[in-house]
Formats: structure tokens, C-alpha cells, sequence
């Protein structure tokens, strides 16, 4: 028998080229869509396998260097779309109270930093930004303290993330926007805690007598810590505000976990605005014009904040996480625009009153004139002046004679008349002559 023949390159035989396997919907654009789908998953899937390498890779680390603050910050801050863990933000509030050294407070504050410069994906941001959220509101005054500290010693804050972003999907490019939003919101509760040397949020609503709720510390302050203080709380109401979540970071649960506290906090910044506007209408009057100027452009912009704070509201009223809440009802102090309209008629009042005085025109009616007394008239008595003394005739001196002038001779020949040039003369001047039609 003889050998089979090897199918190689030299062989004679050629080998068939397979065609691809056609699919069922005949290259459809449904399949470009599966196919599109497909790949995208894929993408999504290897982002979060390598999140989770990222932090298994960070723990790893950490546990090394035997750092258990920085265990529970990767934990609390990894690439998982869930909110943080509870037992990890215990850990770190803990760390960042005031019974623990300064020095483990300001370490905690740098742990955080670090992993909100360094990262650029929109999940591990905003969980961080949540976990710094939850100390600010839940734990003392040292860890605020510190943030500040840590702005004033950089030149620079960590929470300023207006260059932020992470596109690689669309939902990580709407969520990104939140995520300054929502920076620019904490940023701006730090500076309100500047200003008032107290914090809204850990503030306990003082019950007065004969009030039917507890009221702010804003209702008891006096005039020029009002002037001071509002504008703060109005910025910070305006931030507030402004975290109203568009396009696909709506629907997404970790950005409605973030946006219940900032909810929450906004009842209390409410309320410390609307005692201090209370506060301002009772000590109106008492105001000079400047001061009253500057309390009327505080309650207008009030007025423009319950409007958009009405809207965010309405806004969250559709939320899963925010129907247990119990939202205040915004209503506008009329009194306040009464009293401002009585305070402009008075200072017109004043005003013009003040342009007459300046001008001389007197404010009551001309009376008439009340007659002159009489003047009695005494006789003058004429003086004789004595003469003057005469004064020495002197005889006048001798005028000398004025020579005559001198005359020149006509060098140029100037006054000759030229027989020529008369002639000339007048034959043009009876040129010119106007003869009558009849000559």
C-alpha cells in the first residue's frame, strides 16, 4: 500500500477556506446593537475587576504598613456602587474626634485627601466625598478644625474639585457633574462654619416660651452678627440648592444615598434663615438707612432662595430614600415687605426734607413781609474844608522846534506814470462799461 500524502504546503491539494458562519439576523443593525452591547459589558466588566485589584492591592498595603485607618478608608471608598459600610465609617469618625491626639486627626484628614486627588473615577470620589460628609455632620469640631487648617497650611482645598471628571461611560459623565456639585456644596458648608464658629447641623433648636417649635440661634442674635451671618447661610442655601442631579445620575441609588443628606441638612439651614429674617423685622426701625438697605437685599434673595429651594423639594419628593421626611412648609414674610415700604417713605421723607435745606427753600409757606421800623433822620452838619495851599508857579521850559522829516528820493521809479501802461488802463475800464440797449 502506498503512504497517504501529507497535506502540507507542497501538497498539490489545496485546503478550503472556511467561510464565516453567517448569523441568524443577516447582519442586522439589532446585531451591531448586540454586538455594541456586548462589548460594553465587557468594558464595564474589566473596569470593576480591576477596581477591586486596585483596592485588594491598597488593603494589601496598608495592612503592611499596619495602618488600620487606612484599611477602613480603602474599604469605605472602593469601586462598588453601594454606599459605604457602616462599620467602616465608624472607624473613621472615630479616628477623627476630638478624644483622639491631634496628630491621628490630622492623619485622617491627609488619608482622605490623598485618595480624593488621586482618584479619577466618579464612584470612589463621591464615596469619599460621602464618608467626609458623614464626619462633618456626625463627628466634633476637631475634625472641621483640621479641614480648615489643612486649606490654610496647602493653599488649596482638597474639596476643590471643579477640573473632575470621568468619562469613560455616559453615567460616569453625568455622574461626575454631581460629584463637583456636590464638592462645591461641602466646600461651602466648611466656609459657613468659618463664619459662624458653629455648626447648623449639630446645633440643637432652643425652645422658647410661648413657641410652638424650637428656634434657631439666629433668632436671638443682634444686629450686626444678623448682617454678618445671613449671607453666609444664604450661600450655603444656594449651594444646597444647586444638587439637583440631571440626566442619568438621577436614577442612580449612590447618587440619591449622597443626595438624602444634603437633603436633610437643608431643614435646618431653612430654619436658621427664617428666624434670622423674623429677627431682622423686629429690629427694622431701629436700623440706620445703610443697615436697612443691606437687611432688605438679604430678605430679597431669600425670597429667590425659597422659590428654588420649593423646586428642589418637589424634586425630591419623588425619591425612595426621602419619603419618611417631612418637609417644611415655605411661606414669605409679608410684614417684612410692609415694613420695608414704610421705611422708604420715611427716608424719602428725610431725603427731600434734607435737599430743601441745602438748596434754601424753606419748607413752610412765605409769610408777607413785616414793615421796616422807621428811621429817623438827623441833620449833617456842613464841614468847611480848608483850601488847599497854592502850589509855586515854575515857568514852563522852552520846546525845542521838531526837525522835519526827512524825505527819501523815488530810487525805484514807483510814482512815474508810464504813458503805456494808462492807456491799458483805460481802454479796460471802458471795456467794462455798461452801454445801454437804445445807444
Amino acid at each position: 500500500m502506498e503512504p497517504l500524502a501529507s497535506h502540507d504546503s507542497t501538497s498539490p491539494r489545496r485546503r478550503r477556506r472556511r467561510r464565516p458562519a453567517r448569523t441568524r439576523t443577516g447582519g442586522s443593525p439589532a446585531a451591531a446593537e448586540e454586538e455594541t452591547m456586548g462589548t460594553t459589558s465587557v468594558q464595564k466588566s474589566w473596569r470593576k475587576a480591576c477596581g477591586a485589584i486596585k483596592d485588594s492591592t491598597t488593603v494589601g498595603l496598608a495592612r503592611a504598613h499596619s495602618k488600620d485607618l487606612d484599611v477602613a478608608v480603602v474599604k469605605a471608598t472602593n469601586h462598588v456602587e453601594r454606599p459605604p459600610k457602616e462599620r467602616h465609617l465608624s472607624k473613621i469618625i472615630a479616628a477623627a474626634s476630638g478624644a483622639r491626639p491631634l496628630a491621628d486627626v490630622s492623619y485622617c484628614v491627609h488619608a482622605l485627601a490623598r485618595r480624593l486627588s488621586k482618584t479619577h473615577n466618579w464612584v470612589v470620589a463621591l464615596k469619599t466625598l460621602v464618608v467626609i460628609h458623614r464626619a462633618l455632620r456626625e463627628g466634633d469640631a476637631a475634625f472641621r478644625e483640621e479641614l480648615l487648617s489643612y486649606r490654610r497650611g496647602r493653599g488649596g482645598h482638597c474639596l476643590q474639585m471643579s477640573s473632575f471628571k470621568d468619562d469613560s461611560t455616559p453615567l460616569a459623565w453625568d455622574c461626575s457633574a454631581w460629584v463637583r456639585t456636590y464638592a462645591l456644596f461641602l466646600e461651602e458648608r466648611l466656609e459657613c462654619f468659618r463664619v459662624l464658629r458653629y455648626d447648623i447641623e449639630a446645633e440643637r433648636l432652643r425652645t422658647a416660651e410661648g413657641a410652638p417649635k424650637g428656634q434657631s440661634r439666629t433668632r436671638s442674635l443682634g444686629k450686626d452678627e444678623l448682617l454678618e451671618q445671613l449671607p453666609a447661610l444664604q450661600q450655603l442655601l444656594y449651594r444646597l440648592v444647586g444638587c439637583q442631579p440631571e440626566g442619568a445620575a438621577f436614577g442612580n441609588y449612590l447618587i440619591q444615598y449622597a443626595l438624602a443628606l444634603v437633603l436633610k441638612e437643608s431643614f435646618k439651614i431653612y430654619c436658621a434663615v427664617n428666624d434670622g429674617i423674623i429677627n431682622l423685622v423686629e429690629m427694622f426701625f431701629d436700623m440706620t438707612k445703610i443697615d436697612a438697605i443691606k437687611a432688605f437685599d438679604i430678605y430679597r434673595r431669600t425670597g429667590h432662595l425659597a422659590k428654588s429651594l420649593s423646586d428642589f423639594y418637589d424634586l425630591c419628593r419623588g425619591l425612595e430614600l426621602a419619603r419618611n421626611f417631612q418637609f417644611p412648609v415655605l411661606r414669605e414674610a409679608i410684614t417684612f415687605i410692609l415694613a420695608y415700604h414704610c421705611f422708604k417713605i420715611e427716608w424719602l421723607d428725610e431725603t427731600v426734607q434734607e435737599y430743601r435745606q441745602l438748596e434754601f427753600i424753606p419748607n413752610k409757606e412765605e409769610e408777607p413781609p413785616q414793615p421796616l421800623p422807621e428811621v429817623l433822620e438827623e441833620p449833617v452838619k456842613e464841614e468847611i474844608l480848608p483850601e488847599p495851599p497854592e502850589e509855586p508857579h515854575h515857568p514852563a521850559a522852552e520846546v525845542d522846534d521838531e526837525p522835519e522829516p526827512t524825505t527819501t528820493a523815488d530810487l525805484l521809479g514807483l510814482n512815474e506814470v508810464n504813458p503805456a501802461a494808462a492807456q491799458l488802463e483805460e481802454n479796460n475800464a471802458l471795456a467794462l462799461a455798461i452801454v445801454s440797449p437804445g445807444d
